[in-house]
């Protein structure tokens, strides 16, 4: 084989070694959330728990990659269904205003696929009902077993508003639906069964488990780790340990004035079961009185970090107490802790898991 020849094999070789790579490359991106898939998973979390200023940030950052204004006013529709019409209304507020703002400085994003409404078919209960059985790859009967049966108008509004109206705008496709829906169950807590089903029906449209672990991280990116890890036990897999070098732990010595004790703890108890439940950042607040001396309040506090017990300090649970209690309360001390042993404090939040 002369010299011309060879040279020719080897360039053939090396185009071929350099096609399989960048195939490689290819399929690998391809299992990855893109930009505008992050958009989507940032938007519909910080909508679904009402961080309004954060979303303020994300939705400039979708408009300048290029997301249309029509996808996002999709997102934002779709989701008072899954967060409800005032998280919904707040965030379509705030998309107005970016808007504004924008145009005002001489910005033109696109306005994207015009929004076709749905007309007053008839037979808006029979089309949603296909939908939902494409998504869930099921078939769906009529009523649905169980809450359809109980209560079939909650069924009919399912089928023929959910999944007629909302889902059959193809401004926004099924697989990108998906990802709105997951992000903003997986963003608020006690929804893991419905967070379940529409992982299933998300995979059905072709989400992969990267795709979904990725999703998870801008959870806890956005959101908190507590709830990225009720993602991560739908997907089976390993959780985040909730404890880490950020986390803020906190005992309240607290003296009540005994006449208003009763009263002190009533507001106290309902604050506590409240920050516990609708905060993710919270991960304890523990009240104990001592036995001999009911007057003595001892409160442990636990917080992911000092921006969740920032966070907590604003909520409207922790307003009411603070300003009702403030004269019930005869001393107050605040005492940072530090772990000694984190290890085996995570071992203690596992079993109570």
């Amino acid at each position: 084989m002369n010299r011309q020849k060879i040279l020719r094999w080897m360039l053939y070789l090396i185009l071929i070694i350099s096609s399989k790579t960048m195939n490689a490359q290819h399929t690998i991106n391809k299992n990855e959330l893109n930009a505008m898939q992050e958009s989507l998973v940032s938007i519909s979390a910080l909508t679904a728990t009402g961080d309004l200023g954060s979303l303020k940030i994300e939705l400039n950052t979708a408009l300048d990659l290029g997301v249309t204004i029509n996808e996002i006013k999709e997102v934002l529709v779709q989701l008072y269904a899954y967060c409800g019409f005032p998280r919904s209304l707040n965030a379509i507020g705030v998309f107005m205003k970016v808007v504004e703002e924008r145009k005002s400085k001489g910005i033109s994003d696109k306005i994207g696929k015009e929004i076709i409404l749905a007309g007053n078919e008839s037979n808006r209960y029979e089309q949603g009902r296909k939908v939902l059985e494409t998504l869930s790859g099921t078939p769906q009967v009529k009523p649905a077993p169980g809450f359809g049966e109980f209560a079939p108008r909650i069924d009919a509004f399912l089928k023929e508003h959910l999944f007629a109206d909302v889902f059959q705008s193809d401004v926004l496709a099924f697989q990108q639906r998906e990802i709105v829906t997951i992000s903003a169950l997986a963003a608020m807590p006690g929804v893991e069964s419905q967070l379940q089903s529409h992982v299933k029906m998300g995979m059905n449209t072709g989400l992969t488990i990267v795709q979904l672990t990725e999703l998870a991280s801008l959870i806890e990116k956005h959101i908190s780790i507590t709830q990225a890890n009720s993602l991560r036990k739908v997907l089976m897999m390993p959780i985040d340990p909730i404890t880490s070098s950020e986390m803020m732990v906190r005992i309240s010595e607290i003296e009540i004035i005994p006449e208003y004790l009763s009263e002190y703890n009533s507001i106290l108890k309902e604050e506590a079961a409240a920050s516990v439940k609708l905060e993710p950042g919270v991960i304890a607040i523990f009240p104990m009185f001592q036995k001999e001396t009911p007057a003595q309040i001892r409160i442990i506090e636990i917080y992911a970090d000092k921006a969740a017990y920032q966070d907590h300090l604003k909520t409207p649970h922790f307003q009411y107490y603070k300003t009702n209690t403030l004269k019930m309360v005869k001393t107050l001390k605040l005492v940072d802790m530090e772990s000694m042993d984190r290890e085996t404090m995570q071992q203690i939040f596992r079993k109570l898991n």
